[in-house]
């Protein structure tokens, strides 16, 4: 396997990344797959002027090449060069920046090629991209696989956008059963580089009517249509995750091309998990003590809720491992707010980085919940509360799950400019 890494700040960031793996496909490598692409802080040193102050749009690219390293380095300044990076001094904008992060098995320490790159360990804009393509590659001479190394590093988190498609959302949001909002929204996710974006038809609130899966799809499969419309042949779309606990829906959606299985049954049952092991898909869990969710049915008052998901984390992968699913491609949602108290949501969210040392990656879908009610006062959308905590955890999770993305991503990128 071949992983490039590639990053832009000057110019149109987005087309000049589609014009770089482009042009790698037409120069000796074999696209297979392209990450999502996250937007940072620039690298600056101490010779910086003000106006290099620019983020970078960054993504990693998984090829084949039967060429060698060196020719692969020649490659790629050539396509540098072609797109009009000009040298300059160290950290200053480019719009095009190209790295060899690894290449098959190879180690190589040269004075103008360092195989696998230094940066890998370094540097989250290029591991957090490699953690979402390859989380179980084992990087050689570091010691470990990409989630190892992870976890003694900040992640930098994938906004997962909420598109509900039914009429009585906790969240009020069934304004999507609209297709003149729900373009409008598809518009706005793509446009502002969210990375997925989660269709969910069957709404998980407290007494919600059941949908069958028939139902389910009828919903579904017209807004994944039009985003399928919107974003064909674009490597750098965002990603499509189904949100379903039926695995009828799941076995069309897969068929349709989605990238992520959201179970909110926790990936329990056997044809669930006959459909994630033969498809590429990741897939997401989650805890729940019921689905749709029974008000009677919650942990008992006082109880920690982290020891109760552990325990059930541990037999699901008892039962994962006999059902020969990959673990390393599913990711762990700890179900905030399903059979918690406001107390055992906010200690679950305080948690986040002992949840991930588990072993897995982690998603948190904590928007709009109704125990920040307890704290705020709120009655409605809740979505500053909502941004607040995923300030607070970034660097701990690896997937937001929010109904506004869009203003979690402008924060977020902020942020980021004080914190390391």
């Amino acid at each position: 396997m071949i992983f490039l890494g590639l990053g832009s700040n000057q110019g149109e960031r987005r087309n000049n990344l589609r014009e770089a793996i482009a042009k790698l496909g037409q120069d000796g490598f074999d696209v297979l797959r392209v990450s999502p692409v996250f937007e940072t802080p620039a690298m600056l040193g101490d010779n910086a002027e003000p106006d290099w102050l620019r983020p970078y749009l960054n993504c990693v690219v998984e090829c084949k090449s039967d060429c060698h390293p060196k020719e692969g380095l020649a490659a790629v300044k050539r396509i540098e060069s072609e797109m009009g990076r000009t040298p300059g001094p160290k950290w200053s904008p480019r719009p095009i920046d190209i790295d060899l992060l690894v290449w098959n098995l190879e180690r190589i320490q040269e004075l103008d090629l360092c195989i696998p790159h230094t940066g890998i360990s370094q540097r989250g804009f290029v591991l957090t991209p490699l953690l979402h393509l390859v989380p179980e590659m084992d990087v050689p001479g570091m010691g470990g696989t990409v989630f190892e190394i992870s976890q003694d590093f900040n992640c930098e988190p994938l906004w997962m956008g909420i598109v509900n498609l039914t009429p009585d959302s906790f969240s009020g949001d069934g304004k999507f059963s609209d297709p003149n909002k729900l373009e409008e929204t598809l518009d706005r996710f793509i446009q502002e580089g969210v990375q997925i974006v989660d269709f969910g038809a069957e709404s998980t609130r407290p007494n919600a009517e059941p949908v069958d899966p028939e139902e389910e799809w009828r919903r579904l499969e017209p807004a994944l249509k039009l985003f399928r419309s919107k974003t064909q042949g674009d490597p750098l779309a965002p990603r499509i995750s189904v949100d379903s606990h039926h695995w009828q829906t799941i076995g069309k959606a897969v068929d349709f091309g989605i990238d992520y299985i959201n179970d909110v049954g926790g990936l329990s049952n056997s044809e669930m998990c006959a459909i994630a092991r033969e498809n590429c898909c990741d897939v997401i869990a989650m805890h729940s003590l019921s689905v749709p969710v029974n008000p009677e049915l919650k942990l008992a008052r006082g109880e920690s809720a982290v020891a109760p998901v552990k325990a059930w984390l541990e037999k699901r992968m008892e039962y994962w491992s006999s059902q020969d699913l990959d673990l390393e491609r599913i990711i762990i949602d700890p179900g905030i707010g399903f059979g918690k108290d406001a107390l055992q949501s906010l200690e679950l969210l305080s948690e986040c980085q002992q949840i991930r040392d588990w072993g897995f990656r982690l998603l948190v879908g904590h928007s709009r919940k109704s125990f920040m009610k307890e704290f705020s006062g709120v009655v409605e959308s809740r979505d500053l509360e909502t941004l607040g905590i995923s300030l607070a955890l970034s660097g701990n999770v690896d997937i937001f799950r929010v109904h506004d993305p869009v203003s979690h991503k402008r924060a977020y990128l902020a942020y980021r400019h004080f914190v390391e």
